[in-house]
């Protein structure tokens, strides 16, 4: 479940990132890419805590 937890963060933290590139290359518009990071920043703030927090109780 953790493994699970993190790739999902991860892949969220690439919905923030990737789409800025996309629309400097023209490929999606600025409101796709605004709708995109804003979904993978909601995701990335849901799912981070559950995996970063346990790893600090551990240590």
């Amino acid at each position: 479940m953790n493994n699970l937890i993190k790739l999902i963060s991860f892949l969220a933290l690439a919905l923030t990132i990737v789409p800025s590139f996309l629309v400097f290359s023209g490929v999606i518009n600025a409101d796709l890419c605004k709708t995109l990071m804003f979904i993978g920043t909601v995701v990335w703030f849901i799912t981070a805590p559950k995996w970063m927090n346990r790893e600090t109780e551990e240590a």
